[in-house]
């Protein structure tokens, strides 16, 4: 089937279409660089990085731009309180974040732009504004002038009200309109800042993402994705900017936005108790990313996921089953057929619906369980394609094992000493050992070639 997708803008789920069949152009909000990757950065980088994979099985050349936003208060903050420059405290964080991610299996994006980089596009981008009377300057600030905008709030369905409502935080004497947004404030002498021409200072956060995008893609792309947190107010004001500067219908003509991850049901926050880095994670389960992986992909996308040990747990079982029934069959390594994985990649182009496709990943599971010779090599390559696709089942199936809780030469051993008793007739040693791994997990299966074991 062709791939479909929820938009936000539209509420709707539309067949996605690029508009250059040849290239497909995505930008995804990244993370404000001044710690480590939390649990809820992990998943949106993760499910962007699964619609990447699915894109890339259809479209011969995807784009994938993922910014660092590397100049904001909390970067600030964290410098100041720790005695750090603020470019250590950023180069610390970018790397963190990648070694995170990588862990993950989530790829680096084809273009990571940082703000700080892009300082004169951004300045050209609000000259534009300005030019075309779409901003305005007021005590060394510049501000976007939400009533030019005659499309405001279309994407978070806010009235103009609302958007007003949502902005009282920043409502200053200097707004011709409370739901004005910056685009340019000053910055304090021990605080980072440009040049410009309304003063030395810095931009504003929406405005660096929608000048980084329109660099990299082009004024007018397919995809923009990021958490639903971000809908309101960031999302809707790059749409403003973009599409007043350029003059465009459309900034992106797909937005995509995944749910946000409460742990244990509540929302995680550092003040809870609750806040979880994906290093503490890593730390916490050594050789499980996968599984971190796989549990971040267990529900819908748009859906909030509610982390818990359990479902961790779940997830690692999934693995130790698939790794079970690859475990001695040829051509174990990772290769690079994305577009495989058949009835997988068939549930992931309705909507990345992750839960589909994991049942279907059992289903594979379960046929080269109870297949044989060739037609188990088959589906042996099956079953790894649909783990390449999601990401997992890269790893040799020893090197799983090895990583987790079971020991694959153990039970080889106890299988080959219960096959030593059935050859002397000793069945109710035999039977001992089939329960003793059964008790584990670990399931038998007597084929004239020998006996196998899986994961049940």
């Amino acid at each position: 089937m062709a791939l479909h997708l929820h938009n936000t803008l539209t509420r709707a789920r539309e067949p996605f279409r690029p508009i250059d069949p040849s290239h497909v152009r995505i930008y995804v909000c990244g993370a404000t660089v001044y710690d480590t990757a939390h649990l809820g950065n992990a998943r949106s980088a993760v499910v962007f990085d699964l619609l990447r994979a699915v894109l890339e099985a259809e479209w011969p050349k995807v784009t994938f731009v993922r910014n660092i936003t590397d100049i904001e208060d909390k970067i600030m903050d964290r410098a100041r309180s720790t005695g750090q420059s603020i470019e250590q405290v950023t180069e610390a964080a970018i790397r963190f974040q990648d070694e995170d991610l990588a862990a993950l299996g989530v790829r680096p994006p084809t273009v990571a732009p940082r703000a700080t980089r892009h300082i004169p596009q951004i300045l050209e981008l609000i000259g534009i504004l300005l030019a075309k009377g779409h901003a305005y300057a007021a005590e060394r600030h510049v501000l976007f002038d939400v009533r030019s905008n005659p499309r405001a709030g279309r994407l978070s369905g806010q009235t103009l009200a609302g958007l007003r409502e949502g902005a009282r935080v920043e409502v200053a004497p200097y707004k011709r309109d409370g739901a004005d947004f910056v685009l340019w404030k000053p910055s304090t002498p021990e605080q980072p800042g440009w040049d410009s021409p309304w003063g030395r200072g810095r931009p504003g956060w929406h405005v660096e993402c929608s000048a980084m995008a329109a660099t990299h893609l082009g004024p007018e792309f397919d995809i923009h994705g990021g958490g639903s947190d971000l809908i309101f107010p960031h999302h809707e004001n790059e749409i403003a900017q973009s599409t007043c500067a350029h003059g465009t219908e459309h900034m992106a003509r797909f937005w995509l936005h995944n749910g946000m991850l409460t742990v244990d049901g509540l929302k995680m926050a550092k003040s809870a108790g609750n806040f979880i880095t994906v290093r503490e994670l890593l730390a916490a389960h050594p050789g499980r990313a996968e599984a971190i992986r796989l549990m971040l992909l267990s529900v819908h996308y748009r859906q909030d996921l509610d982390f818990t040990e359990p479902r961790l747990h779940e997830a690692a079982q999934t693995l130790d089953r698939a790794y079970g029934a690859l475990r001695g069959m040829p051509g174990n390594d990772a290769g690079n057929d994305a577009g495989g994985g058949g009835a997988v990649l068939a549930a992931l182009q309705d909507d990345l619906n992750t839960p589909l496709a994991l049942a279907r990943l059992h289903e594979l599971i379960g046929r080269v369980n109870t297949a044989s010779g060739s037609e188990r090599d088959a589906r042996a390559a099956d079953l790894r394609a649909a783990g390449r696709l999601l990401g997992v089942l890269r790893l040799d199936p020893e090197a799983w094992f090895q990583g987790g809780t079971h020991d694959p030469a153990e039970i080889d051993r106890l299988v080959g000493e219960r096959a030593t008793a059935r050859a002397a007739r000793d069945f109710a040693t035999a039977d001992r050992i089939r329960a003793r791994l059964e008790s584990r997990g670990i399931a038998l299966e007597d084929r004239p070639e020998g006996t196998v074991w899986r994961l049940g």
